[in-house]
């Protein structure tokens, strides 16, 4: 098991991992990154802002992939009630949508800055191009999330233990 840590500890390996493991983790599959991300940095402290800047990258593009996996579910949508109205989408479906497009219209874009958060976040990238709001000020605030996240948690958890 050590000789795996050092071995994903090396700069040339462990950034990237840390990149692949932030990627995957940020679109709708169950993963953390946060053990990589603490994993690289206890192993190598000098590398603590490189990891951050690697780990929010990598989950920022993921999170923009579900910002376009939720535009292009839109389309489709869209694309299926204009071939056979009323089909089969779930009682109630306008409503949910209605709800989500009236929060998310009075925070606009800024709300992507909670895509950091556990359970809700990931989806809500999704849910913002669902309901088609600006691409680039979506992962902007993604962004600038993610990175408060991992400067946040990287430095408790190398502090606590």
């Amino acid at each position: 098991m050590q000789a795996l840590l050092a071995w994903f500890s090396l700069p040339e390996v462990g950034l990237g991992a840390v990149f692949l493991v932030s990627l995957v983790s940020a679109t709708l599959l169950p993963l953390g990154s946060e053990p990589a991300v603490y994993a690289l940095v206890s192993l190598k402290p000098d590398l603590f802002w490189p990891t951050v800047a690697v780990a929010t990258a990598g989950n920022t593009l993921g999170g923009a992939i579900s910002w376009w996996m939720g535009r292009a579910a839109h389309r489709a949508s869209d694309h299926l009630r204009h071939r056979a109205p009323d089909s089969d989408l779930p009682p109630g479906a306008g409503q949910a949508e209605g709800r989500a497009a009236r929060w998310l219209g009075r925070f606009g874009p800024v709300a992507c800055l909670l895509s950091w958060l556990p359970v809700v976040g990931d989806p809500l990238c999704a849910v913002a191009g669902w309901l088609r709001m600006p691409f680039w000020p979506c992962v902007g605030y993604m962004a600038v999330g993610k990175a408060l996240r991992y400067v946040t948690m990287t430095a408790a958890l190398l502090w606590m233990i």
